[in-house]
């Protein structure tokens, strides 16, 4: 069942929308552990951002960072968005972090809030760190969180394989801390 489109410029309790794309950098989506489906999660995403540019709805993409003296150097190869996906950075809003909450540390509560964002859909990696977190202070910061379903990863770990992971995560978000629903299904 297809959510029908919403015209938030006619009615004003229509929430406004934003995407935040989480971690779809080349140090961790082509590093040496693989993601559970990246070919998919990539083309869902791409195809949310798609949806986003058509209803002109804002954009966040963000980057996780480490210390200067790191691989994972703010500026580094490993923190670049993977060339794939279809983030355009004179359009969207890129930025960095340093913790798995995209809230902490960051401008993205104010943004969102001088946007007047009601709903945050999110999509990206790894679903337990920062996928779990952004959802959660989300709807702690009082904002309506999203989940898109089949357009987040992350990879297999010595105790549970990937598949498990995310199919636990989908379940305990859904509800208490987001709406959870797929690509096919979510209209901006």
């Amino acid at each position: 069942m297809a959510i029908k489109r919403r015209n938030t410029l006619s009615d004003p309790l229509i929430k406004k929308r934003a995407l935040l794309i989480i971690d779809m950098q080349v140090g961790l989506f082509n590093g040496p552990d693989k993601p559970h489906e990246g070919v998919q999660v990539l083309a869902n995403i791409n195809g949310l951002i798609e949806k986003a540019r058509q209803s002109q709805i804002p954009i966040f993409a963000a980057r996780h960072t480490g210390p200067a003296d790191s691989p994972f150097a703010p500026g580094t190869p490993l923190t670049q968005l993977v060339p794939e996906l279809k983030i355009d950075d004179s359009h969207d809003k890129i930025f960095d972090k340093t913790r798995p909450s995209c809230f902490a540390g960051t401008g993205l509560g104010d943004w969102l809030h001088q946007k007047s964002i009601d709903e945050l859909v999110i999509a990206g990696m790894k679903t337990e760190f920062c996928i779990d977190t952004t959802c959660r202070a989300a709807a702690d910061l009082g904002f309506s969180p999203v989940l898109i379903s089949d357009a987040h990863t992350t990879m297999d770990t010595p105790i549970l394989p990937a598949p498990a992971i995310i199919a636990h995560h989908n379940r305990t978000l859904n509800g208490p801390f987001v709406k959870l629903i797929s690509t096919d299904e979510y209209e901006f």
